[in-house]
Order: C-alpha cells, then structure tokens, then sequence
C-alpha cells in the first residue's frame, strides 16, 4: 500500500508528488497518458495541433456539451462537432503545451463578494483563504518551476515577498519599444509578463532556445516551467514516486468516510486492478475530476463521491474575455526596422493590469481584466490558410501562391487577448451523462456551458482600449472578437472549497468535507477564477494542500 496516491500529473499533481516525495513519502503517480521525453518533443504542427498525439481520440473519448438553442438545451458529442476538452493527456499535463504567461491572483480576487458586491444571476463567493495564504507558495513556485520577469509597482500588481524574479525576463522582441511608446502616449503602463520559461540555466535544464514555437508544443531544452520537468521527474529521482503511465481511473471505491482504492485500467491491454493508499489526491482537471467523483457513487454516496452538498460538478468556470489582433505592414511600420520586427522567436512579454478595476464615469465601476500581448500564433499551416478567400471566393493557384508570401514576407500580426473573469452560475455545470459512454465503460461528463453577461460587458470594454493601442502603433486591419463559448483549455471550478459543508464540497484544505482521505487539488477547488490565467495559482494551491497532506501523514504516524 502507498502512502498516498495522486491521479493526475499536471501541475497539481506534480507539485504534491514534489513535496510528498522530498518529505519522504511513497507515492505513486496515476497518469492517464505515456511519458514523453524531453528529447522527444517537436515543433511538428500536423502532430500537436491538428491531430491527436496527446489527447484521447474523440470517438473513443468525448464529452457532450450542451448549449442553449433556440430556448432549448441541446447536447451535442464532441466527436460530432470536433470541440475537444482534453488538454494534453501526457505525464506533465497541458503544462507542458502552455505559454507559460503567469499571473498571480490580485488580493481582491479571494474577496470578490466582499470587494465588489453580489451580481445578479452569479455565484460570487469569498474564498475561504486569503492572498497572505497563498503569497508563500507563489514565490515557491516561483523559485521551483523556474519563472521568469521583472517586477515593476502597479497599482494592480500583488505584493511580493521577494523584491525581484530571480530569473531575468525572456529576450524581447524589439516590438516592445513601439508598444511601450503607444502605451505612454496613452498613459497607459505595461508591465513585463512573467512567464514560466528561463532565461538561465537551472539545474539540468537548459534555457530557452527561441524555437518560436512554444505555446502547443512541448519544449525540448527543458527551459518550460511544465509539472514534468519542473516536479515530476525530481520527484522520481528521490525514489518514492512510482509513475504508472498508460493507466485511467474509472472510479475510486470507498466506504462511509474513507477512499479504499482506486480502480484503474491499463489504455494498452485493458486490464482492470485495484491500487490502494492511505490517501487520495485527486488532479485530473477539473471537469474530468468531478466526473471521477460522481462516478464514484456507491450506497454511501449515491449521488457521487463527497457530494452530499449536491454541489459536486456545479459553478463550473473558464475564463472570460477574447482576443484581437492587427497587422504591422513593412511599408508603413514606424519606430522600429522591418528586419527586427521580423526576427524569430523573441518574445513580446507585455501585459497590462490598467483595467484589472474599472471605475468608467459613464460605464460604471466594477471588476476588470489581463491582457497580454503577444505575436500571432507562428504555426505555417494555420497563417496560410487566413486570407485565402476573396470577395467570398478561394484564392488559388498563383494568385494564393503570391498572396501567401505577402503575408509572410511583407508584415507580422500581433495580437492581444484579454482575460477577465467567468462569473459561476447555475448554467455552467459538469453532470453524468445519461445515455453516452466512454470506450471504458463509464459515463461520459456532460458540459453545460454559458456565460453571464457581465463578462462580456468586461471584455468589450478592455476590446476596445486594446485596439486603441493597436492603432497607436500604426497597425492595419484591426479587429477583435469577445466571445461567451468557453476556453477549453481554462477550466476550474465544480469542486468549489468552502468552510461551510452544505455549501461547498471541499475544506480549505481542499480536502473533502464527506470523506477525510481524499484531496482535490486541480483548478475544480476555485469558486471564482480571477482575471488571470489559473497556473501559477493551481501550482501554488496544491504546494500549499502539500504541506498540509504532509503534517496529516505525520499525525498519522505520531499516533
């Protein structure tokens, strides 16, 4: 029997292996995917983003997602409409396909009812910790997964322990220099992005090398600050973690108040066995952990596992927001060369937190959002299918021909995205669903999805000073589009942590109130998500249930 057992090796789960393992504990790690190493990981974009190498194919996997038509919920399987929800079934997690653009949560957003008041049709609660909780565990991860930046005061900006990264920011694009003078001549102040991807060596990593094809792809320097490299393989290297690839979990078996054993199947052979622990940690996503739990259901739990709140799977939340984007064309480029527009690989590195709190003598006040700038995505294939209709017809032949080296020789898109947050409400849940099963044998989540309208009114807003800085840097072609459908690859919420176990289906902890050896420590614990993307804080989060699993395993043993 292991000392504890951890589904999931994203960046929760690996943070808790890291710790758990380096205290001395033995643990073994579930992980749905293979292993993949660092050497093997590639730019191919056939291989990551428009096919399945690291996620389930949807005719074996899916989910429904079921949306509002035309006054009707309709559920449609995601094999049908192609609108996939996993995100990187490999050891490490979608950490390892991320930007690594990280935030850390304003104070504000652990109080937003007490901060900003109640809002009708959402969900809004103050967290059951504060910022001083989790600011220890920030700069741990900080140090640990390797982030790099420059930290500058804002009025927006949270405070730190540490007065500087420890990791200099990225090499920059020398587009910088045109959008920071854009942004001063709007007052406006944009900040250096901090990004879990080194500048320095660390360790056995190596930094960045500016392959120009970091978000989707795997990194093959280790310079990306992703739970495999980062957690994972440390955590193995003390010998306490034994990592089983290739291997689902259909349900945790449990009695009245304890998980006895996790039922797992091998994706190769099949075959079923049991794996038992003295804990369970549960970091398999947030929508793919709250359909683990209920389907989990047994006569103790007959509406799920830890679920006699009935909250399990409800106020799920993506995050809000949209992007846009404009060209910069050789011939009317200002500031800057051409030529050093055009180098490859260098970051843009800017965000701005101007509008992280709204207060708009026409508008209103009320809570706001992130934006990052960043280049378009540089995948071939995808920038040279863009443009390829004219007056509604395909371009073809020569004429497609010349108008694709156009785009790539004669100008450079950059691109804003803006996230704010998704306001919980009781249209946006994961459920079982009822007729649809998995190649496993199990019951397949169901996504309802809807936005309130608050977020769009939020990213609108921000949409439009956006492209005011984009038109300040003499960019052509402007546009943006703010959207209600969910980004699949930000999920959190429907294991919502609460002090009250009528209202929430974990403690603050993030341990659940029904059963006492069980953890849940993915994004599913956030009963709001912020205005920022949700990584630095789901590392920080679970470093700091970590520490807590730990002086319980201690008790354990002093008794």
């Amino acid at each position: 029997m292991y000392d504890v057992v951890i589904i999931g090796s994203g960046a929760s789960g690996g943070a808790v292996a890291y710790t758990l393992c380096n205290a001395g504990y033995k643990v073994a790690m579930l992980e749905k995917g293979r292993l993949i190493k660092r050497e093997e990981f590639s730019k191919d974009e056939l291989a990551y983003c428009r096919r399945d190498l690291v996620t389930p194919n949807l005719f074996e996997e899916y989910h429904t997602i079921e949306e509002r038509v035309g006054g009707k919920w309709v559920a449609t399987p995601t094999y049908e409409s192609g609108w996939s929800f996993w995100n990187g079934n490999i050891v490490g997690g979608s950490s390892n396909l991320m930007s690594g653009m990280l935030h850390r949560l304003h104070p504000d957003d652990f109080r937003l009812k007490s901060k900003y008041g109640e809002i009708k049709g959402a969900n809004v609660v103050d967290w059951p910790i504060s910022y001083e909780d989790l600011e220890p565990y920030y700069d741990l991860t900080e140090e640990l997964v390797g982030i790099s930046g420059y930290y500058k005061k804002h009025p927006y900006e949270p405070p730190r322990s540490r007065a500087q990264f420890s990791q200099p920011p990225t090499k920059e694009n020398a587009v910088v220099k045109l959008l920071d003078k854009s942004c001063q001549k709007l007052s406006i102040q944009p900040l250096v992005t901090p990004r879990a991807v080194l500048s320095q060596d660390k360790g056995g990593r190596k930094a960045c090398y500016y392959s120009n094809f970091c978000g989707s792809y795997g990194c093959s320097s280790g310079a990306k600050g992703s739970s495999r490299e980062a957690l994972v393989m440390p955590a193995l290297a003390t010998g306490n973690l034994t990592l089983m690839t290739n291997t689902h979990v259909k349900r945790l078996e449990s009695s009245k108040d304890k998980v006895t054993s996790a039922i797992v199947v091998d994706t190769i052979t099949g075959r079923e066995r049991k794996i038992k622990a003295k804990l369970f940690v549960v970091a398999a996503q947030a929508h793919e952990s709250a359909r683990l739990l209920l389907n989990s259901s047994n006569t103790y739990h007959p509406y799920g596992l830890a679920n006699s709140s009935g909250e399990l799977g409800k106020n799920l939340i993506f995050s809000g927001g949209g992007s846009g984007q404009g060209e910069l064309h050789k011939d009317t480029l200002k500031e800057i060369s051409f030529d050093a527009l055009m180098q490859t690989g260098l970051f843009v590195n800017r965000s701005i937190l101007d509008w992280y709190f709204i207060d708009d003598w026409w508008e209103g006040k009320f809570k706001g959002g992130l934006v990052e700038f960043m280049f378009e995505h540089q995948n071939i294939i995808s920038r040279a299918r863009k443009h390829n209709y004219s007056e509604g017809k395909l371009v073809w032949g020569k004429a497609l021909g010349e108008r694709v080296v156009k785009r790539m020789t004669q100008q450079k898109s950059i691109r804003f995205e803006i996230f704010n947050d998704w306001l919980p409400n009781d249209n946006c849940f994961v459920s079982l669903d009822a007729t649809h099963k998995d190649k496993y044998g199990m019951p397949v989540g169901k996504l309802r999805v809807e936005g309130h309208p608050q977020d769009l009114k939020v990213g609108n807003y921000i949409a439009k000073k956006c492209e005011q800085i984009l038109k300040e840097m003499g960019a052509k072609n402007i546009s943006s589009s703010i959207s209600s459908a969910p980004a699949q690859n930000l999920v959190a919420g429907g294991c919502r942590f609460g002090n009250d176990p009528k209202t929430s289906v974990l403690n603050k902890y993030c341990q659940a109130h029904d059963v006492d050896n069980l953890y849940v420590v993915d994004a599913s614990f956030m009963p709001t998500g912020g205005s920022v993307p949700y990584t630095w804080t789901i590392y920080a989060n679970a470093f700091r249930v970590a520490d807590y699993v730990v002086n319980v395993l201690q008790k354990r043993v002093a008794l």
